[in-house]
């Protein structure tokens, strides 16, 4: 059997956002998104949250792409930079971690807020995952599962794509460099996960293409996938001219809620017998 998870990141990073996500849910295929507790459209996506309650909701930890923290910044001023919000990017991120620039306290103090403001709103918390998957960082992880088995939230995407899997996306090594980077992070951390009695799918897609999927290469995925369980990581939005103004990244919003939309990837999902599901529907 092939049962398939597809799942919007960063819900409530922007109303458009938003917006997106909920329509790809009510009039296309997706089946889960990830919250951003820190984010300035949150409360909008807890309410969108609640009105579609067959939407998995799961924890997106958020420690990095200027946006601001959970905590007052003066008690985790160690994971901010200069503009007082996150550091721009998980590199970023990693480097001062990695160099002692972190406070370990800190660290689990934001983690924690960010648990409990999703955990407080009144949303059955599917699972969780992070912004820029700095949850699988080496140390980042242990201390993730740690709070995952203290808050009773029991499933978490562990990001391993096929070193070698494509899925028809021409992108240069460095690109590819990077995915198997992560990839074997999430090798590392796949029997930490076990060991900790918690649940994850049994293979992941989307990282290698992340932010430039479109119709044809989600159908491509679809095509590709292996007996078990699948996750498909997404980034949909409503409206590509707002998010691009808004938002200091070149991501394609409009074109991978699209291919959410689309009724010839609806149709593959049939011929290839993949059930649909979310991280709540896992055993």
């Amino acid at each position: 059997m092939k049962y398939l998870i597809i799942n919007a990141d960063d819900f409530g990073l922007h109303e458009q956002i938003n917006k997106g996500i909920i329509k790809g849910h009510t009039e296309g295929i997706i089946t889960s998104t990830s919250i951003m507790p820190t984010a300035p459209a949150f409360e909008e996506a807890v309410e969108l949250a609640k009105a579609n309650p067959d939407l998995g909701i799961g924890i997106h930890l958020t420690l990095c792409t200027c946006v601001p923290s959970c905590l007052p910044k003066n008690k985790v001023s160690t994971l901010l930079g200069s503009d007082g919000n996150f550091l721009p990017s998980y590199v970023n991120f990693a480097k001062r971690y990695y160099t002692g620039g972190v406070k370990s306290s800190e660290l689990e103090a934001e983690l924690r807020a960010q648990f409990e403001r999703a955990l407080s709103c009144g949303l059955n918390i599917t699972h969780v995952d992070s912004h820029q998957h700095t949850h699988m960082l080496p140390g980042i992880n242990a201390l993730v599962i740690k709070l995952c088995k203290e808050y009773n939230v029991e499933r978490v995407r562990v990001p391993k794509e096929d070193y070698f899997f494509t899925g028809g996306y021409k992108v240069g090594l460095g690109r590819k460099i990077g995915r198997a980077g992560l990839s074997f992070c999430a090798d590392m951390a796949r029997p930490l996960v076990k060991k900790a009695g918690l649940t994850t799918t049994d293979h992941f897609f989307g990282m290698l293409a992340g932010c430039n999927l479109n119709t044809e290469l989600v159908g491509n995925i679809i095509k590709a996938l292996p007996e078990g369980t699948s996750e498909l990581m997404t980034h949909p939005g409503l409206s590509q001219a707002i998010l691009s103004q808004a938002l200091p990244w070149d991501l394609h919003w409009e074109n991978e809620l699209e291919a959410s939309l689309s009724k010839e990837n609806r149709r593959l999902l049939e011929v290839n017998h993949v059930t649909l599901t979310n991280f709540g529907r896992l055993d």
